[in-house]
């Protein structure tokens, strides 16, 4: 059966657009309002996904921005001129010239930032403003307030990395650790090396190691009795890290690299991989840190 083509969208502040109007519904038209032109086929799965979430966000912009749709299998003159290699590819023009552009599907938020780039008078969108209540609701230790606002954002975009991330750090807060691996179980693969889902992967790991650890105290002695206990001086990092004790942290897993660097199948050194995850890799401490392990490995 042959694929039968969307019907023509002029409606509001979406309009089609085919070879002979593009140069003044586009071209023209940007040099009075930013134009976001998504260049897409019907037979392509990855624009019949985009589209909805585009337009949403376009339809919710009001009178800031436009957007112009351009069938590719229609306007191949337009696609080879703009140097279209894969649909869905969205272009933003402004003042008559294209400024940014992406290629693929992206979440409401990510195309929100994008717009909001070409058109910083719109505010922010509804899951934007959802999200910003709860980073600051997480900052003031109000876990459940925060993760109601993170599941809110979920239920808008159930991909939303910051909101996947945000929800799972309040469980782990909350010592919920079977429900926020339970959220991140749901991690799809788009998403499973976003900074923020790695970050909280590793914070989640390590909890759920420090719930078996013995007393510090203990460790503390065991390690003074034999330096080279490295399960009680691995344990005692994991304890230190709890409690903020960064540095002391790092070292002491930076002892067991200096002396066995394949103690456990290379575990001192992975544990401090995910202590950089969790404080960030441009936090001082990682920095400081990764110098450290960098010339223990290749000295």
């Amino acid at each position: 059966m042959q694929e039968t083509d969307a019907p023509n969208l002029n409606v509001g502040n979406i309009i089609d657009v085919d070879t002979s109007s593009f140069i003044a519904e586009v071209v023209e038209k940007s040099m009075e309002i930013p134009v976001v032109v998504n260049f897409w086929a019907p037979s392509s799965e990855p624009c019949k996904t985009l589209g909805p979430v585009l337009e949403k966000v376009i339809t919710q912009a009001g009178d800031a921005v436009r957007m112009a749709k351009v069938n590719i299998n229609d306007c191949q003159e337009i696609a080879t001129q703009m140097q279209i290699r894969s649909v869905p590819t969205v272009v933003a023009f402004v003042q008559g010239r294209p400024v940014d552009a992406f290629a693929g599907v992206k979440t409401e938020s990510e195309i929100s930032e994008f717009i909001a780039k070409i058109a910083p008078e719109i505010g922010p969108s509804e899951i934007d403003q959802i999200l910003e209540f709860a980073e600051n609701a997480y900052g003031e230790e109000k876990y459940e307030d925060a993760g109601g606002a993170y599941s809110q954002a979920l239920q808008l975009e159930p991909d939303n990395a910051k909101a996947l991330a945000g929800l799972a750090s309040c469980l782990i807060n909350m010592n919920d650790l079977e429900n926020a691996e339970h959220v991140l179980s749901g991690v799809t693969a788009q998403n499973k090396n976003d900074p923020a889902i790695t970050a909280v992967q590793a914070t989640l790991d390590t909890a759920k190691q420090t719930a078996s650890l013995g007393d510090v105290n203990d460790l503390l002695k065991a390690i003074k009795d034999n330096p080279d206990d490295y399960q009680a001086r691995f344990d005692l990092a994991l304890s230190l890290w709890s409690t903020n004790n960064r540095n002391d942290a790092a070292d002491h897993l930076l002892y067991i690299i200096a002396a066995d660097k394949d103690w456990q199948e290379d575990g001192a050194r992975k544990q401090l991989l995910k202590f950089f995850d969790m404080a960030g890799h441009m936090d001082p401490f990682t920095l400081s840190a990764r110098r450290k392990l960098s010339s223990l490995l290749y000295s």
